[in-house]
């Protein structure tokens, strides 16, 4: 006997691509303080030595993440990756191939306020990034800060996330045989606090770091736009010389992160809340750039790449601002 399933409602559709996103939200404003109360409440009941072991664990483990994380595969594709995908949704695409046999460093922009295109397009499969690239493993990193929470560190490496540090960024690009690509977000948490609608402002004036790690390795710079990250959440008023500004800068000098005072819709209602708005996001990455390798380089040769990445990467978004409703008199503007 066949047995035929009627297709889901759309309502149930949405209500289940809302979940998918909420947990995503939760997943980063709140699992790790989760975790870490866990964690030590666990060493004041019966199952204490679960916490113990753990806590031998992590230590023999702790370099993982600058060893390029410990990815799993059956994460990277769960179901609700891709329910988060079409909530917004999310695309990927892709202008040049990438030669597997090469490892390539992807600069991906703007930061946006919670980096939602970055984590799906290259911590899991929602957006089909294997299928567009076969044999490129993507590398997303992440403030290394993260990695010391317990539990949440292996959440964070089973979707590929790295630390953003100098050692872990070097163990990707200098894997023997190819096929590695090394994501990162180049304006960082500091480019959150100017994340807003309709903000084509990049902190990407003075961040050459990433450009001299290419040389060194004679890595290929990939760029990447992500047009609408900007789009999903509304943010207070913080110009600067602010006080809300000053405050903010502050608090990401001593804690690293930034806390920029954004808002959206609710669960229920869409009025208020902390779920970013049902906005296309579509990240379009770019052509690869040659680069040549050597060990020192100069400031004036880190200087001369640097101006190429920005003139190929405003020529990106340039070409493809139209097809994403950005208009014509919008540019990028690099501070």
């Amino acid at each position: 006997m066949k047995v035929e399933f009627a297709p889901r409602s759309v309502p149930l559709q949405r209500r289940l691509q809302t979940a998918a996103v909420v947990q995503w939200v939760f997943s980063f404003l709140g699992l790790a303080q989760c975790c870490i109360a866990v964690f030590i409440g666990l060493l004041f009941t019966r199952l204490w030595m679960l916490s113990a072991l753990y806590a031998v664990w992590w230590v023999i483990d702790r370099d993982q993440p600058r060893r390029g994380g410990r990815r799993v595969q059956f994460l990277r594709n769960c179901a609700v990756w891709r329910y988060m995908r079409d909530y917004f949704p999310i695309t990927l695409v892709k202008t040049a191939e990438l030669d597997p046999r090469q490892n390539y460093l992807l600069g991906f922009h703007p930061h946006g306020v919670l980096a939602a295109g970055a984590f799906l397009n290259f911590c899991t499969e929602a957006t089909g990034f294997s299928t567009l690239f076969p044999g490129i493993t993507p590398h997303l990193m992440m403030l290394s800060l993260w990695f010391h929470v317990p539990f949440f560190r292996d959440y964070l490496m089973s979707g590929g996330l790295v630390g953003s540090d100098k050692q872990s960024a070097s163990h990707v690009l200098q894997r023997p045989g190819g096929g590695n690509l090394l994501a990162i977000i180049v304006g960082g948490a500091q480019e959150a606090l100017d994340a807003r609608p309709g903000s084509c402002t990049l902190l990407l004036r003075n961040r050459k770091g990433f450009v001299r790690l290419a040389i060194q390795h004679g890595t290929p710079l990939v760029p990447a736009f992500s047009f609408g990250e900007n789009n999903l959440f509304d943010q207070v008023r913080n110009p600067k010389g602010s006080w809300l500004r000053w405050i903010q800068h502050r608090l990401q000098q001593v804690m690293g992160i930034s806390l920029p005072l954004f808002h959206a819709r609710g669960i229920f209602q869409y009025s208020f809340g902390l779920i970013p708005y049902r906005r296309p996001i579509c990240t379009v990455v770019g052509k690869p750039i040659p680069v040549q390798k050597k060990q020192k380089p100069s400031e004036e040769e880190v200087d001369q790449v640097h101006e190429k990445y920005l003139k190929e990467l405003s020529k990106l978004f340039e070409e493809h601002k139209a097809r994403y409703n950005i208009p014509a008199d919008s540019h990028l503007e690099f501070i």
